[in-house]
């Protein structure tokens, strides 16, 4: 820690490079352009013949994180391009999320992970990071209970940014058939 050290978890880009996960949803590729959808299902397939990656590839980096975390250090998260595309913004870090839970983090710690930890990386958790009075506004309001059921997570209702409300129905569509490799 005193190094000012941190990695950053990417458990759905190694996830994406797997046979058989993720089980990538219809609202991803909609939201692909065709040609990013065409190049990630190419490269899913090819990953499904022939792979020298396997699920332990997953579990080791998993176990990594949280080893890591345990003997102090600062786990970020974010949601990098991929070679194949199967890690969109936001559909990846939902997913990352999902990873760091199925890892062996709580709910609550992988949320912080995906937060707050940023924030104190960047020497900036006195402004963002964190729901607190006077703190920046931008959050996710979903439906249901992240703590209890970690894929709520996908359940967005609310999107604020800077304090005004939108609806992510409406920006996935504003988006639609335009996201992924370019």
């Amino acid at each position: 820690m005193g190094h000012h050290v941190a990695i950053t978890s990417t458990l759905a880009v190694f996830e994406a490079f797997l046979p058989g996960r993720p089980l990538f949803e219809e609202r991803q590729l909609q939201a692909m352009s065709p040609e990013a959808a065409i190049s990630y299902l190419t490269a899913k397939e090819r990953v499904s013949h022939g792979t020298i990656r396997d699920e332990k590839w997953l579990r080791k980096e998993m176990e990594f994180e949280r080893e890591f975390v345990a003997a102090g250090g600062l786990l970020i998260a974010g949601c990098d391009p991929t070679g194949n595309g199967g890690a969109l913004p936001g559909f990846g870090d939902q997913r990352n999320l999902e990873l760091l839970v199925e890892a062996g983090f709580k709910p609550e710690e992988a949320i912080r992970i995906y937060t707050l930890n940023g924030a104190q990386y960047l020497g900036q958790a006195d402004r963002i990071g964190s729901i607190n009075s006077g703190k920046q506004a931008d959050l996710v309001v979903v439906e249901g209970d992240p703590s209890a059921q970690i894929a709520d997570c996908e359940k967005v209702k609310y999107v604020f940014k800077e304090g005004v409300a939108y609806d992510p129905a409406k920006l996935i569509d504003s988006v639609r058939g335009t996201l992924g490799i370019h």
